[in-house]
């Protein structure tokens, strides 16, 4: 086996979004070459409501697929589909925009609003597919220990346990729990992109210290090894996905191949005729 060495490492920086959404903005527009299929991420973690019971109100999604995970909190979602529910604390809801939709999300006060959403680049023949939701209840992640480690099985599989399989961009997503001074190997598929996100606590990797909040992209090789800080439990978030290598033409909440494509999106969002299912 080869491991992994840095490749990148990106902080997320203090954003505000949506309709007044303090978050932390990890991946965005200057990193899709190197981080592809991933488009975006974003981060969540705060205790004071009033930093996102705004949320997100409805808004167009074509061309990509979102990925919310909250290890805490509440999100109540809608959409143009007639679709609506709530995504609870250690729940996930994959959703396959295709085509397009229009949906809202809307944070609930929480004691503790923690988590992320992830945005995943779909194929150019599987751009207008059918909009469709793919929700991961607590019960669906399976969570495998690994040394003193718990390794959530968001997606993929980890150790004989399995997670969802998504049908368009089958990802794999770890929730990576990892007490203080531990360390853990995992193995990674050479051929896909993969990176960590810290989302609590902060990291060693290479005999670097990585503080919490940290994007880590990796390089070639078959597998990973990270270390929690000697002061803190660590909890991380792997991600792993083949890239597509394809051209990307993206303007907010589109992602198409072409301009010509993209311009036609926003042309028909302000036409109505946006919504092509049934």
């Amino acid at each position: 086996m080869s491991r992994r060495n840095i490749k990148k490492q990106i902080r997320g920086q203090r954003a505000v979004d949506g309709a007044g959404v303090h978050m932390v903005r990890v991946l965005g527009y200057h990193d899709v070459k190197e981080f592809d299929p991933f488009l975006m991420m974003d981060s969540f973690d705060s205790t004071n409501p009033a930093h996102y019971i705004a949320g997100f109100p409805m808004h167009p999604h074509r061309g990509i697929e979102t990925v919310t995970y909250l290890i805490s909190g509440r999100i109540d979602h809608k959409d143009s589909l007639g679709n609506k529910g709530t995504i609870n604390s250690g729940e996930c809801q994959w959703m396959t925009a295709g085509s397009g939709i229009l949906h809202e999300e809307m944070p609930q006060p929480s004691e503790k609003m923690l988590g992320l959403q992830l945005w995943l680049n779909l194929p150019r023949e599987e751009k207008m597919a059918d909009p469709a939701y793919l929700p991961i209840t607590k019960d669906m992640i399976p969570r495998v220990p690994s040394g003193n480690a718990t390794v959530g099985v968001l997606s993929g599989s980890f150790q004989g346990a399995k997670g969802v399989t998504p049908k368009h961009i089958p990802a794999t997503i770890y929730d990576v729990e990892l007490p203080k001074g531990e360390e853990i190997t995992l193995p990674t598929n050479s051929e896909e992109t993969v990176y960590i996100f810290l989302i609590q606590g902060d990291g060693v990797v290479e005999d670097q210290n990585i503080p919490e909040k940290t994007a880590i992209l990796f390089g070639e090789g078959d597998e990973i090894t990270v270390k929690a800080s000697k002061s803190r439990d660590l909890r991380f978030i792997l991600f792993s996905g083949r890239p597509l290598h394809e051209p990307i033409a993206w303007g907010g909440p589109i992602a198409m191949n072409t301009q010509k494509e993209l311009d036609l999106a926003f042309d028909e969002l302000r036409r109505g005729t946006f919504i092509k299912h049934k």
